[in-house]
C-alpha cells in the first residue's frame, strides 16, 4: 500500500481557515506602530503566513511527511496565539479583535488536530 496521497491544499478547510487568519492578521498588523515594524509585527506576519504555507507545502508529500508539516503549522498557530495576546497587552489590538482572531485560531487548531488524526489512520 502506498504512503502517498496528494491533497489539493486549496480545497482543504484547514488551509482555507489558515488563509483567512493570515489575511486578518496581516491587515491588523499594518495598524501597529512603526517602531514594531521589525518586532512584533514582523513576528506575527511571518507566523501567520507560515500556517497556510506549511499546509500547502506538506500537501504534496507522503502522508508521514504531510503530518510533520501539519505539526509545524499547528506550532505556528500556537505561536501566533501567544503573539496576539502580547499585541493586545501592548494595546495594538482591541479586545474585540483579539477575541475574534483568538476564536478562529482555536477553531483552526481543533480542526487541524482532527484532520491530522485522519492522516494517521490512513
Amino acid at each position: 500500500m502506498s504512503d502517498f496521497k496528494r491533497h489539493n491544499f486549496k480545497k482543504l478547510k484547514i488551509w482555507q481557515m489558515a488563509m483567512e487568519i493570515a489575511k486578518e492578521v496581516l491587515d491588523l498588523t499594518d495598524t501597529f506602530p512603526s517602531h514594531e515594524k521589525f518586532g512584533l509585527k514582523n513576528q506575527m506576519d511571518r507566523c501567520s503566513i507560515s500556517i497556510p504555507s506549511n499546509i500547502a507545502e506538506g500537501s504534496s508529500r507522503s502522508t508521514k511527511s504531510f503530518s510533520h508539516f501539519i505539526n509545524v503549522s499547528l506550532g505556528s498557530s500556537f505561536e501566533l496565539h501567544t503573539q496576539l495576546l502580547l499585541a493586545h497587552h501592548r494595546g495594538y489590538i482591541s479586545e474585540s479583535n483579539t477575541v475574534v482572531i483568538e476564536n478562529k485560531i482555536e477553531e483552526f487548531q481543533k480542526m487541524t488536530m482532527s484532520f491530522q488524526n485522519t492522516l494517521v489512520s490512513i
